[in-house]
């Protein structure tokens, strides 16, 4: 499902005329296959976040491939990789990115309108999908009247509404309690064992880590040797 090959990235610091080069990325080789839930784990600093950003296309890389579902996206401009992002990826945020003026409907909902899906079978879609994270006796209710715990489902549900093959997930209990952790990583596993779905996560904590089928630790930019779990 993702195949990265040869990555390098590196940031300019400074105006110009006194740009500082940090390197981030080093020579990143590595892949996701079909239905896997596979954990990056690492200190701050590793990488780990540009990676999911160079994977996001949020950010283009200085050097390398990456193929996603078949795709050499590095071949993509802008309005392409947008396009190929609806269809393709799901994204989970530490901080839940919901839009705080918005029901946790209309959260939901969201993508289904940039995808041009009609109002009738959006508003079908989204009940479903409220139903399926429980949180459909919550769905007029705005960001800041849910617990984080919520929140997060609202975010899950929002990432699940287009149907994406795969999730991308960015420190995704990293604002939530212990016992809301434990829930999220069991529901996130259900949605892997039921679904099919594909997960990237990144992460620093080895509990989450721990529900990958593999874990793949960065540092200083490059994978660990050996680093590989199963």
């Amino acid at each position: 499902m993702i195949t990265v090959k040869n990555l390098y990235h590196e940031f300019e610091i400074g105006k110009k005329g006194d740009k500082n080069i940090i390197p981030v990325l080093k020579d990143i080789s590595l892949t996701v296959n079909k239905g896997e839930i596979v954990t990056i784990i690492g200190r701050s600093g590793s990488g780990k976040s540009t990676l999911l950003n160079l994977i996001s296309g949020f950010i283009r890389p200085k050097q390398g491939e990456i193929i996603i579902n078949g795709v050499n996206v590095s071949d993509l401009n802008e309005a392409k990789f947008a396009d190929f992002r609806i269809q393709n990826l799901g994204f989970i945020f530490q901080n839940f990115q919901l839009i705080p003026s918005m029901t946790a409907f209309q959260n939901i909902e969201l993508p289904l309108i940039l995808k041009g899906v009609s109002e009738s079978a959006r508003g079908q879609l989204t009940e479903e999908m409220l139903k399926k994270v429980g949180l459909i006796d919550y769905q007029h209710h705005y960001p800041g009247e849910l617990s984080g715990g919520q929140q997060q489902r609202v975010s899950i549900a929002r990432a699940l509404i287009v149907n994406p093959p795969i999730i991308l997930a960015d420190e995704p209990t990293g604002s939530l309690d212990s016992e809301t952790e434990a829930d999220l990583l069991h529901f996130i596993k259900e949605l892997n064992r039921k679904l099919g779905i594909t997960f990237l996560i990144i992460t620093h904590d080895d509990k989450v880590a721990e529900i990958g089928d593999r874990t793949i630790e960065l540092k200083d930019g490059q994978i660990v040797e050996g680093a590989y779990t199963s």
